[in-house]
């Protein structure tokens, strides 16, 4: 089962940047709304086409993994997004990240050993 882990760490990093991606072209959007100015604007914003690119390409490489993998394993590998986030976060949005968190962090990298065990 560890053959899993590159795929479920590139299939996350893929998941990851796709959101953050979101995020910063979300940030130079105007406010939600069901409205033409918002839909239009994102229509031109390279940020977002990039996000839908990577969700994309993570779908691609999902499909792969539970093709290849049993379902119990594979599923919760998806959680090492939460991970990459948490790095995304410190990185790209200057958030401070708790003590808390990071032992959160620690239990879902211990989580996924376990489970590919």
């Amino acid at each position: 089962m560890l053959k899993i882990i590159p795929f479920a760490i590139v299939q996350s990093v893929l998941l990851t940047a796709a959101q953050v991606f979101l995020k910063f072209a979300l940030m130079r959007m105007p406010a939600f709304a069901w409205n033409k100015e918002f839909w239009g604007a994102m229509l031109v914003n390279w940020q977002f086409a990039l996000s839908g690119l990577m969700f994309g390409a993570a779908s691609l490489l999902w499909m792969y993994i539970v093709k290849v993998f049993p379902f119990s394993v594979a599923y919760p590998m998806v959680s090492l997004s939460y991970v990459f986030g948490m790095f995304a976060a410190m990185l790209f949005f200057h958030e401070q990240v708790s003590v808390t968190r990071w032992m959160g962090v620690f239990c879902i990298i211990v989580g996924c050993f376990l489970i590919v065990k």
